[in-house]
């Protein structure tokens, strides 16, 4: 890709980066929400390349539209493209993690001031869950979500909480509980990708 082409790129360039350096995965895999999936989208390979973060935090940047004050993201997943974010719209950027009894809280001296204008980002949006632990963090602090922001959306969902989900890639995967995974059926060996017990 051109440096000149970057502020175009197309869905389809953003999936061959990502099969590229590895972040696509074909499989079967056991999600972090417990389910079984054909594709796995590990964003931790790409985000290795720095070039590749700045890129995808550019790009989702420009689709935030509204003024944001702030962007939060979860630990671990969400801090580099969540950074890259906040860098390609210069704002201060923040990250929760979880407790010792798994609630996710901000931590380090961060604080979100009350009025404060938030995008939510993740590298991968799958089931939501992670945004909205962050979005309820935003919430008692008394800031306002402006927006969820993604690499990859694989959730089918276009918004949470009434908030547009803003997105590179939207990849629709078959996903199956274990009773009826028919991967498990045929004998394929079961991979976790992820270290997290909850889901994204």
């Amino acid at each position: 890709m051109k440096e000149n082409e970057k502020d175009e790129c197309k869905e389809s360039e953003i999936i061959d980066i990502l099969k590229e350096t590895g972040a696509f995965l074909q499989g079967h895999f056991l999600l972090s929400s417990g389910l079984h999936s054909d594709t796995y989208i590990q964003c931790a390979k790409v985000l290795q390349f720095p070039k590749y973060g700045e890129l995808f935090g550019k790009l989702i940047a420009q689709q935030i539209s509204s003024k944001v004050d702030l962007v939060v993201s979860p630990a671990l997943g969400g801090i580099l493209i969540g950074y890259e974010v906040a860098r390609a719209l210069n704002i201060p950027f923040l990250f929760t993690e979880r407790s010792e009894s798994g609630e996710m809280v901000l931590r380090r001296g961060q604080r979100i001031e009350k009025g404060s204008r938030v995008v939510i980002v993740e590298d991968v949006i799958t089931t939501g869950k992670s945004s909205l632990e962050v979005a309820k963090v935003v919430d008692e602090s008394q800031g306002i979500i402006s927006a969820f922001a993604c690499i990859v959306n694989r959730s089918e969902k276009t918004s949470l909480l009434d908030c547009k989900i803003i997105s590179l890639v939207n990849i629709k995967t078959n996903v199956y509980t274990p009773e009826a995974c028919p991967l498990c059926k045929k004998g394929h060996e079961l991979v976790k990708p992820g270290s997290r017990k909850s889901s994204n």
